[in-house]
């Protein structure tokens, strides 16, 4: 099993940056694939960003693509979401999940290990 806990959030102005990080627990962390969701409210918790094991491979929502990067770091059992030209719609509390699995998933079914989330606010 692995624990996650995010940290990182918090409120930004439009076209700002932040980073977001996602601790685990454990030491099998590089066992697992690690993705970031959001949910804004009222909406459904959707797919953000996805990345391999190794961190060789990731992958994005069209909604962020070109403006956010997903990395992690093994040794330290951490990965990372660098937001950049932050938007008013990018409003939301921000997941990270994690399964043992060497699959690009980008299903919220598909995660058996969630954070408890971070509040990321952008204003206009």
């Amino acid at each position: 099993q692995v624990q996650l806990v995010e940290s990182g959030g918090g409120l930004v102005q439009a076209g700002g940056s932040l980073r977001l990080s996602c601790a685990a627990s454990g030491r099998t962390f590089s066992s697992y694939t690690m993705g970031w969701f959001r949910q804004a409210p009222g909406k459904e918790r959707e797919f953000v960003a996805g990345i391999s094991r190794s961190g060789l491979g990731t992958y994005y929502a069209d909604s962020v693509k070109g403006r956010f990067t997903i990395s992690r770091d093994n040794a330290r059992n951490t990965g990372y979401l660098q937001m950049n030209t932050l938007k008013p719609e990018d409003t939301a509390v921000y997941y990270c999940a994690a399964e043992l699995t060497a699959r690009q998933i980008t299903t919220m079914g598909d995660y058996h290990y969630w954070g408890q989330g971070t509040q990321v606010t952008v204003s206009s």
